[in-house]
């Protein structure tokens, strides 16, 4: 029985709306890492609210009817957009739901885990559509990828590996390994100076694992050079040639604020490439 992965990508219309370039790159990787795809986007209900003192807003009434039929137009759009997007090779399916806002981020983590993977369109500096995709990362329990809009429908055989021997960056290669075939080739990176790691041979005794599996692997040990971690293990897997970042994603919630990581705020900051998450 041929195994089947199957990939979730939920779009946020509200505040902000994903942008259709990422979303068409995230259906194209999708197709390219052999998944079914389910996209499921999110339109705005807004309870109707008194006006303030004095009635200076006296068509607020209208503008919530307006802000939600935007929101429900964005959706239409999105799933347009999807379905027209999706090649031959993947089977592709949408399906919508109109939430409260500030509820969609919890209900996108909760449905996401029952796939295998989820796509999140990565747009830059919109912090509602980059908290959206923070919410599943940390909430669902399963990986993710941010995708930015340079990310192509080819296959993947490129992987490129954070490794630092911890606990989240082990579940990170796991979590990968669904992606990885005979024709991958895989690339360990390890940045000496970032932290005190608990040995010397981190990538290198990775590289003999992946090896013991079949696998085509090689260990390369990077330096900051005055660069961000992320920046740092974006460029070195650009320059190896990979087609995918695999990392641990750092952080945790407080009062609904996600505190991320270096490494995984920097990457939220400036995508080079796509990056599977793992928490």
């Amino acid at each position: 029985m041929p195994h089947i992965r199957l990939s979730y990508m939920p779009l946020v219309t509200y505040p902000d709306v994903v942008p259709d370039e990422p979303v068409a790159a995230a259906v194209s990787l999708a197709e390219g890492l052999g998944c079914e795809l389910h996209a499921a986007t999110f339109s705005v209900d807004i309870p109707p609210m008194a006006p303030p003192l004095g009635g200076l807003l006296l068509n607020l009434a209208e503008l919530i009817q307006t802000t939600e039929e935007n929101s429900r137009a964005h959706c239409r759009r999105l799933q347009d957009l999807v379905l027209q997007h999706a090649g031959p090779a993947i089977k592709a399916k949408c399906t919508s739901r109109h939430l409260p806002a500030g509820v969609a981020g919890d209900a996108a983590a909760n449905e996401a885990r029952y796939h295998d993977v989820s796509f999140l369109p990565w747009a830059k500096d919109m912090l509602a559509v980059q908290e959206f995709a923070q919410a599943v990362i940390f909430g669902s329990g399963r990986p993710a990828i941010l995708v930015p809009s340079s990310a192509g429908r080819d296959p993947v055989h490129h992987l490129a590996v954070a490794w630092d021997g911890s606990r989240v960056a082990a579940r990170a290669l796991a979590d990968a390994m669904m992606f990885v075939g005979e024709e991958t080739h895989v690339t360990v990176l390890t940045v000496e100076e970032e932290k005190q790691l608990n040995r010397q041979d981190l990538g290198q005794a990775l590289v003999l694992s992946l090896k013991k599996r079949g696998l085509r692997a090689e260990a390369q040990n990077i330096s900051l050079e005055d660069r961000s971690i992320a920046l740092a293990l974006q460029e070195a897997a650009l320059t190896a040639g990979a087609d995918m970042l695999v990392m641990g994603a750092f952080g945790h919630s407080r009062i609904r604020d996600f505190i991320l990581g270096g490494a995984t705020k920097g990457v939220f900051a400036d995508l080079r490439l796509p990056v599977l998450l793992s928490h």
